[in-house]
């Protein structure tokens, strides 16, 4: 492989050749062999667009040289739209305060800029890394802020309009099925008539409050840490720096964001990240729920509960002809425990906010990202390939309602618990039905009966 010299404080340092990145990303690359886990796109995005409206504030306050600035703007666009990906190279499991990321994209950004220039990648001249792109800026701000920017931009472009998907599925589903009459269960044993509609109100329910949740923790993701620089005093940073920068950063996202109006907190702590991730996490147990339940609700299809018909997606045995299974319950299954596990390491990692700094923001900023775009492409899979083709089979419904000892509840007003609960005994004894047994024992009159029951006894609210 060609090589080109590269400097850093330490020394001369190979890069490759071809390489827009320089010194001290490749010492992060030597030093760090951990994981192959890189930070995602989104976050590197969210890092250049802060460059690129930094150096237009820098121009703007007559910091930065026009032509500097605008090769600067070039480059770190093109770093936001994805075209040079394959240059972040640094591990996640890195220097804590990003630092190593931080550089990497100064200097991809400096790279190119150079490039545009003279036609030369790489060195520093007559765009500088630190000088120029990371002017007013230190990594212990802007990684803070990128972590908050990119996951909201996740949130809004992935996470919500999937859940919006999903609880509109869901609600569906509920209208379709008001009126399939079925049995309820608590504690896995026959409760009392409810309808299949109403399930699947809960359901919609639930991600519509998952949905809640999450607007309310996303709304101190809104605060930034730009201008805090080092410590959060902002040194060697412009006062008007971070005010102009963040109204850039909004303009050009479509999303309001603020300086925050305490630096310490919001670079000492990563209150926020945490705060958010709970709420994904209280989504991830939603899902659980919802896809447990739809998994044991179609189970059979000849020994199971079978209430409700899934799509058939691909064959589910190696072994076993005909066997079809829940994978789409199962996916968004996995998906969650993964996320349960991430919000476990975010905490611990959010405890690691030492004096002045958190020194796990990679960590961080890497499993929040991983549980957004788990939730949202696991929420739209569910809407699409699982709860839009449900179907109901009310037979089947029917059948268990009309089995249930559950039924004697409905008696209670009329004849009381005692009574009712010697109608259910009989009933299982003789594998009889409750009303069946209700009538033999002429405990109210025949119409009565119907009305109580109304061979089926639900209740619509």
């Amino acid at each position: 492989m060609n090589h080109r010299e590269e400097k850093d404080a330490l020394g001369t340092v190979l890069v490759p050749a071809e390489a827009y990145y320089g010194a001290q990303t490749q010492r992060a690359v030597e030093n760090f062999p951990i994981s192959g886990l890189r930070l995602p796109p989104a976050f590197i995005h969210a890092v250049a667009r802060i460059k690129w409206a930094a150096a237009q504030v820098n121009a703007d306050l007559g910091l930065l040289e026009k032509e500097s600035a605008e090769a600067i703007q070039t480059a770190a666009r093109e770093v936001a739209e994805g075209g040079l990906d394959d240059q972040f190279v640094v591990d996640v499991f890195q220097t804590g305060s990003g630092t190593s990321t931080n550089m990497n994209v100064n200097e991809v950004i400096a790279s190119r800029a150079n490039e545009l220039r003279t036609g030369r990648k790489g060195g520093k001249s007559p765009v500088h890394p630190n000088d120029h792109v990371n002017l007013g800026q230190s990594s212990n701000d802007v990684i803070p802020s990128a972590i908050h920017i990119s996951a909201r931009v996740a949130l809004h472009r992935g996470l919500y309009p999937s859940l919006d998907r999903l609880r509109s599925a869901l609600a569906s589903r509920a209208e379709a099925f008001r009126d399939v009459r079925k049995i309820g269960r608590t504690h896995l044993q026959d409760a009392v008539p409810m309808t299949l509609g109403q399930e699947f109100l809960g359901y919609a329910g639930q991600m519509e409050r998952a949905g809640a949740r999450l607007a309310s923790a996303e709304a101190r993701l809104k605060e930034l840490a730009l201008g805090g620089t080092a410590v959060g005093t902002g040194l060697n940073t412009h006062p008007e720096f971070a005010s102009r920068v963040i109204r850039r950063l909004s303009d050009e996202l479509g999303l309001v964001f603020v300086e925050t109006d305490n630096h310490f907190q919001a670079q000492g702590a990563q209150d926020g990240a945490v705060e958010l991730s709970g709420a994904l996490k209280s989504l991830a147990v939603s899902l659980t729920k919802i896809a447990n339940d739809i998994r044991w609700l179609a189970s059979g299809p000849r020994c199971g509960i079978g209430e409700i018909t899934i799509p058939s997606l691909q064959p589910g045995s190696s072994i076993m002809p005909g066997k079809v299974n829940p994978v789409i319950p199962e996916s968004v299954l996995q998906s969650a425990a993964k996320v349960i596990g991430n919000d476990a390491v975010i905490t611990l990692a959010g405890q690691s906010g030492v004096f002045e700094l958190n020194v796990m923001l990679p960590l961080i900023a890497y499993d929040l990202l991983q549980s957004i775009a788990l939730l949202a492409a696991s929420a739209k899979a569910f809407a699409e390939k699982c709860i839009d083709g449900i179907t109901a089979n009310r037979k089947v419904c029917e059948g268990y309602i009309r089995g249930s000892l559950a039924l004697a509840t409905s008696l209670v007003p009329h004849i009381g618990y005692d009574r009712a609960s010697e109608i259910a005994k009989k009933a299982y004894a003789e594998d009889k039905s409750v009303p069946d047994v209700a009538r033999e024992e002429n405990v109210v009159s025949d119409s009565i009966l119907a009305q109580i029951f109304n061979e089926g006894g639900s209740h619509e609210r």
